[in-house]
């Protein structure tokens, strides 16, 4: 009998993590539907990806900006018309900005882009992923977060304060939202434990992109600083296929871990602890792209 072809979904395909994660999975015969926001960078990640395609692997392109809701659902329903089946959904498309931002919808646009937004597109696509599991061995449909050490950069989440909107700063709303994806992907793998499905996330280090690019000046400065994975290499198409158990954060992408960071003052040492650090000012906490905790 003839095997289905797999589908994987890749949000923010249209350049880093995103763009090789969707080349390496259509060069290994996936059919990919990948996600972007601006038409040129679309456009060109189309023909870059299609140049990879092998044993009848495919690429599309589709548009959308998970920063709002209203095009998540959108985009999950277009998936829906296109293909009765997803063996893997990669929720990679984020970002850090260095403005607080409101949408149309009155959410905040970091915290929506991050993380309720791939949160919506999971939940609506969840009978495709369902329906993949049916017929496929257990844990051959994955959910991926592309999270980041920064989700261990804050204490927990405020349920009161989600947004961060009674102290909003770009580094604790970029925190937040990453460790809303950690939190998502657990909680999502104990719901489908018997499914067939796994959720897990990783965290994929400093990597050379432009995720910086609307990240406020002195973060990409340290990020300009810091030793950076290029993502043109063997290991995230295979981390979806072949990654840590349901509900694990992935901190050893490529086989290699990570160094520990000096704790901040006052804070809770943590073995392994992050790369990331925090900075210390007059009273205050400031959560930023550092690799040493400044007083």
């Amino acid at each position: 009998m003839n095997q289905p072809t797999r589908v994987a979904i890749v949000t923010g395909a249209s350049s880093g993590i995103g763009l090789e994660t969707a080349r390496a999975l259509v060069a290994q015969g996936w059919r990919v539907i990948g996600t972007g926001r601006a038409p040129a960078r679309i456009a060109a990640a189309r023909q870059d990806i299609a140049a990879a395609a092998a044993q009848g692997g495919s690429i599309e392109m589709l548009t959308a900006d998970l920063s709002l809701i209203a095009q998540a659902h959108a985009l999950a329903d277009a998936i829906a018309a296109r293909t009765d089946r997803v063996d893997l959904l990669v929720n990679n498309a984020g970002g850090m900005t260095d403005h607080l931002e409101i949408t149309a919808e009155g959410l905040e646009a970091n915290f929506v882009g991050n993380h309720l937004g791939p949160f919506a597109l999971t939940l609506r696509l969840l009978p495709l992923l369902e329906a993949a599991a049916a017929s496929s061995p257990p844990g051959a449909v994955r959910v991926l977060m592309t999270a980041s050490d920064a989700s261990e950069m804050v204490p927990g989440i405020d349920p009161d304060d989600m947004q961060n909107l009674a102290r909003w700063d770009p580094g604790l709303a970029y925190c937040t939202g990453k460790l809303a994806n950690v939190l998502f992907a657990r909680a999502l793998a104990a719901r489908l434990t018997g499914s067939g499905i796994v959720a897990h996330a990783m965290a994929p280090g400093a990597t050379a992109s432009n995720f910086q690019a609307s990240a406020p000046q002195a973060t990409r400065e340290r990020m300009q600083a810091m030793p950076m994975r290029t993502v043109r290499r063997r290991g995230y198409a295979d981390l979806a296929r072949h990654g840590s158990g349901a509900g694990n954060v992935q901190r050893r992408l490529l086989g290699k871990p990570r160094a520990a960071r000096p704790p901040c003052p006052g804070e809770r040492p943590r073995a392994g602890g992050p790369v990331l650090g925090c900075e210390r000012g007059a009273g205050q906490v400031r959560y930023a792209m550092t690799l040493r905790c400044r007083q």
